[in-house]
């Protein structure tokens, strides 16, 4: 993974932890969301944009991590599967842009049209998933 990517993965765990305490989760569960949030995007260094999340959750299903289903349907917005960690990592994902930097909903849809474009499949999926996180606050 790239420095940047680097970044964002520890931002993300950082974030995820912040959201945690929202939910009143204890010192044990607040250290899983950290290391579930540093391995969320572990797919990129093995594959791209379009299948990080099914790679990285096979790697980590494979090394028998607790939460690998989290990584596997991070950003999926046609899933059955839930889980508070997912919701967690979905919400913390979404606010933290590809430098690290803890941006808001807003501006990380912003920074995800720059980058593939206003009528890309990931923008659009994007705003839906931003749409659901919003509504379901």
């Amino acid at each position: 993974m790239d420095e940047n990517r680097l970044k964002h993965s520890l931002a993300v765990a950082r974030k995820m932890v912040e959201i945690g305490k929202k939910y009143n989760l204890d010192s044990n569960e607040l250290e899983d969301l950290f290391v579930l949030g540093l391995n969320h995007d572990i797919g990129y260094e093995y594959g791209n944009n379009s299948d990080h999340e099914h790679i990285g959750g096979e790697i980590l299903k494979r090394n028998q991590y607790k939460y690998w289903k989290e990584v596997y349907y991070h950003g999926n917005i046609n899933t059955e599967y839930s889980s508070l960690y997912l919701k967690i990592l979905n919400k913390a994902d979404m606010q933290i842009d590809k430098y690290g930097n803890d941006v808001g909903y807003i501006k990380r849809l912003e920074d995800i049209k720059d980058r593939y474009g206003e009528n890309s499949i990931t923008y659009k999926n994007a705003e839906i998933l931003v749409s659901k996180l919003r509504s379901e606050d």
